[in-house]
């Protein structure tokens, strides 16, 4: 139960703001001495969390599905246009990496690299924010910012922290930035859990599954990732996106001395 609790805290809070859950969790795995979570438990946190961006962001989901159905949304039916560019270099990157990706899970030097980098990445966008003034997210737009989700792949590079600095670096307002990039993680968090879902079914038919653990996990995960999206826009409306880059700077230093001196 606090195993899975743990995770679920870890997984609600790191998958929004900009610190990297991958990186997080394989940290507190590390740290804590826990073994990586299941495949189910796993499937089951990714849905918690996707729960809570499609709740937060309900109204913005019930527009662009209108579009579909509805000429005069014309701007609705751009911006779906955009998120579906966004979305293609995660599929195509997961699909043909994806032994690479794997593998980078098992080195703790490659997380914190990959902080280190998402430090630097949030404080060179927390530099740009006042001079980003477009609220309109363009084409290009969305292609840097679905590369740069891509490489969120990698562990330690933040999903959330990369969208977001790409759009502030590309000139895009900070609200309009996070609305985009909170939007495109609802096809990304969705597309990896159901691509473990087969591998989940196995598992759980073969083993003894401890559900009141995994559904307290998820409700702590969905909770504290709706209040995590929340903490965000906050602290981004308040200029304040530069510390989370020094707190994944000094955590990816601390990590990379750690790999070192051991």
């Amino acid at each position: 139960m606090i195993h899975a609790l743990v995770l679920g805290i870890v997984q609600g809070l790191t998958e929004f703001l900009p610190v990297s859950s991958s990186g997080h969790l394989v940290l507190v795995e590390r740290l804590l001495g826990f073994d990586p979570p299941g495949v189910l438990l796993e499937v089951l946190l990714h849905l918690a969390t996707l729960a809570a961006v499609v709740a937060l962001f309900r109204h913005d989901l019930v527009r662009l599905a209108r579009s579909l159905v509805r000429k005069e949304e014309t701007e609705a039916r751009r911006e779906l246009l955009l998120l579906a560019v966004a979305t293609v270099p995660i599929v195509f990157l997961g699909l043909f990496l994806q032994k690479a990706i794997v593998a980078a899970f098992s080195s703790l030097l490659v997380v914190g690299i990959s902080l280190f980098a998402t430090g630097g990445m949030l404080l060179l966008a927390s530099r740009a924010a006042p001079g980003a003034r477009r609220s309109q997210v363009r084409f290009l737009d969305a292609l840097t910012i679905g590369l740069a989700q891509g490489a969120a792949l990698l562990p330690g590079i933040s999903r959330s922290g990369a969208t977001l600095s790409a759009g502030l670096l590309r000139g895009v307002k900070g609200k309009e930035a996070a609305r985009f990039s909170f939007l495109l993680s609802i096809p990304a968090i969705l597309g990896a859990g159901i691509l473990k879902v087969p591998e989940a079914l196995r598992s759980s038919a073969t083993s003894e599954v401890a559900w009141p653990a995994l559904v307290v996990a998820m409700l702590v995960a969905a909770l504290v990732g709706a209040l995590a999206i929340r903490g965000l826009l906050a602290a981004l409306a308040r200029g304040k996106l530069k510390w989370f880059g020094v707190y994944c700077l000094l955590v990816g230093l601390a990590t990379i001395l750690v790999v070192c001196l051991r």
